[in-house]
């Protein structure tokens, strides 16, 4: 094909793969779209959208009368000459929740069929492109698995796989197709990326090419997410009106603040929330809700996946076998000598419980300055804190077969650069390059393993 010009076939008519198909027939690409359903096919070949959504019946009419939208029940047809195949197949639930990947696997065998009984293959490169929603793994697991077991090595040198997930609101398909916040492509192949690179460059978005497991997760994390937030209103509503307050008043001044509340603010993985704000008011938004008779269970939720993330850490270091643990950071965040609630003294006070032992070191923390409300808690949870501290990195890390951090200063990164332990758990994420850099560094998540 030329320079710019990408041919598609999309594999699946319904509500993603119709909206895929006329935007990108919009965008120039002549499209093909495959679909096993006779009403849909006649549909689209009429000029007609097969599911209601706005604009769409337009751009399918235009689609077609320019010649660049085709449609058939034939997957030798879609493919024949195809530089790219979309799936846009259904993935629905299983009785028991988990994805049901059988119209993805039917389609991926149709493809492999298509290609082996066509010139597409061993004339060009064919990319693979699963936009439906599938669980990390599937293209490594699953398609790749078909296709290999298909095509033999013809799999390996004329056909690249990517994961591209759709990020479509039904009522707004087409708006958000044409204008997304960002075009996601999970593949290893620069191939792929590159011919991705020249379908999506109609669309004025950034073009972000990721590990393919990231953009498989990336889908479901933001569906989290968006059930996450509709569940918090109305949780929140629930339990401000018999407090007489309206909930939809507050979420409207909520949302005005895109600091901390619409925002990347709190995003980041790492470790449990701690201080002296959050547990205190979630504990007493709860009380209102038991005093009010409201259920409240994803905040609930909240202080028990907050407890998990610490038992997580813990576990991390019981199944190591380390037994010698140095504690880099003791205040609930950097740059504060709040000890109030810090998980990292409860996480120091679990630890010695397990028979570890610990020594701490926080840049800001000093026994002899502890004062008020800071000495009490600290006094009640640890109380010999003071044996435990020491007066530099270096002193905590000497001897340690594990370091946890949830500083990043410049004296730790220094301290750990120098004589890294065989365990290290970056809590926080924030250890930078120099850590990265070390010599059997595994970035997974927030802990790591060097050497």
């Amino acid at each position: 094909s030329g320079n710019r010009h990408v041919r598609v076939a999309v594999c699946g008519l319904g509500y993603v793969g119709t909206v895929t198909a006329a935007c990108i027939a919009s965008g120039g690409h002549e499209v093909r779209g495959v679909d096993p359903e006779v009403a849909k096919v006649d549909m689209v070949s009429g000029g007609a959208s097969p599911v209601v959504e706005p604009q769409l019946d337009e751009m399918v009419a235009r689609a077609v009368g320019a010649g660049l939208l085709r449609a058939t029940i034939s997957a030798v047809e879609a493919l024949e000459g195809a530089d790219v195949s979309l799936l846009c197949v259904g993935t629905p639930s299983t009785p028991r929740g988990s994805t049901d990947l059988a119209h993805l696997r039917r389609a991926v065998g149709e493809i492999a069929e298509a290609l082996l009984g066509s010139e597409t293959a061993p004339r060009g490169f064919h990319c693979v492109v699963v936009r439906s929603t599938v669980p990390p793994g599937t293209l490594e697991q699953e398609v790749a698995h078909i296709l290999e077991a298909q095509l033999g090595p013809l799999a390996g040198a004329g056909v690249g796989l990517a994961s591209c997930p759709e990020f479509l609101r039904e009522g707004s398909g087409v708006a958000d197709s044409l204008d997304p916040p960002f075009t996601v492509v999970g593949t290893s192949e620069p191939r792929v990326a590159g011919t991705l690179g020249r379908l999506f460059a109609f669309v004025d978005a950034p073009f972000r090419v990721v590990p393919v497991r990231t953009a498989e997760a990336l889908k479901y994390t933001c569906n989290a997410f968006h059930a996450v937030k509709v569940s918090f209103a109305n949780e929140l509503s629930r339990l401000l009106r018999p407090l007489g307050v309206d909930g939809r008043s507050v979420m409207e001044l909520f949302c005005e603040d895109d600091r901390l509340n619409i925002s990347p603010r709190y995003l980041r993985p790492g470790f449990a929330f701690g201080g002296s704000c959050l547990p205190k008011d979630l504990r007493s938004i709860l009380h209102m809700g038991r005093m009010n008779s409201v259920d409240l269970p994803l905040l609930t939720g909240a202080l028990t996946s907050n407890e998990l993330t610490l038992r997580d850490v813990v576990d991390q270091v019981l199944s190591s076998g380390c037994r010698r643990v140095a504690l880099l950071g003791l205040s609930f965040k950097m740059q504060t000598d709040d000890l109030r609630e810090s998980p990292n003294v409860e996480l120091a006070e679990t630890l010695l419980g397990k028979g570890i032992s610990i020594r701490i070191f926080d840049p800001i923390i000093q026994p002899s300055r502890l004062m008020g409300t800071n000495l009490r808690y600290i006094e009640a949870r640890l109380p010999h804190l003071r044996e435990l501290l020491t007066d530099s990195p270096q002193t905590a890390i000497q001897g340690a077969d594990a370091a946890i951090a949830s500083t990043s200063a410049a004296s730790v990164v220094d301290a750990l650069v120098a004589e890294p332990p065989s365990l290290l758990i970056d809590l926080d994420g924030r250890l930078g390059d120099e850590i990265e850099a070390l010599p059997g560094y595994r970035g997974a998540g927030w802990w790591s393993a060097p050497g």
